[in-house]
């Protein structure tokens, strides 16, 4: 498993180099393979991103947008990240939603599992301060799930979660993680460390790398 770094001077700068290195990745799989799978986390900074990337050459109708986790939340909701992310997207874009408004949640993560490619050509992740990473967060049973690729959490900041489990991230061909704010410090100087007591020191994807502004990196 192989982790390349590049520090930035801010959130800024991590979403425009984020924007311009999924727009190569875009491109690139697009034009051996015909289409490109991008699995997405929730947060501003992909939203930020996706700002970027309305600016760049990208074959958006060749692209097949997946979330990589979910609150379980009423649509439109300000908790849901469907809606940010569909506010940052243009419009036309193919964004595979996960299903948590379905009354059985295990069958709907079941479901959604079935839809997901094989292997992603990108996968981007945050970082939480607590060292969770898509919606794997300290203590929650579904750390452990291996023989799923999508599973519904317990509670967490007062919702439950479906997320896309290691076994699913670790496929990726690419994992992209974008970290930002002096409060993620701490969790990114052990998620660089490999530390496997936080949730996202256990991602074992072989092709890594991570954009973090000076205030993340000063951990």
């Amino acid at each position: 498993m192989t982790l390349s770094i590049d520090t930035l001077t801010g959130p800024t700068e991590v979403a425009a180099a984020a924007a311009r290195l999924v727009a190569e990745l875009a491109r690139t799989g697009v034009d051996r393979r015909g289409r490109f799978t991008f699995a997405v986390s929730g947060g501003q900074t992909p939203a930020n991103m996706f700002a970027e990337l309305a600016t760049l050459d990208v074959p958006w109708g060749s692209i097949s947008i997946f979330q990589v986790d979910e609150r379980v939340a009423p649509e439109g909701h300000e908790d849901r990240n469907l809606t940010l992310l569909r506010a940052s997207l243009p419009a036309a874009t193919d964004v595979q939603v996960m299903p948590v408004n379905d009354p059985d949640l295990e069958a709907a993560a079941a479901g959604y599992a079935a839809s997901l490619p094989t292997r992603f050509d990108l996968i981007h992740l945050g970082l939480g301060p607590d060292g969770h990473t898509a919606s794997l967060v300290p203590g929650d049973p579904v750390l452990e799930v291996t023989d799923r690729d999508v599973a519904v959490t317990g509670e967490y900041q007062g919702r439950r979660r479906m997320t896309m489990t290691y076994p699913v991230l670790d496929r990726a061909s690419t994992v992209l993680w974008l970290v930002t704010g002096a409060e993620k410090a701490g969790a990114l100087r052990r998620l660089r460390e490999r530390d496997p007591s936080i949730p996202a020191g256990r991602v074992a994807a072989e092709d890594q790398r991570l954009l973090c502004d000076d205030a993340a990196a000063a951990g």
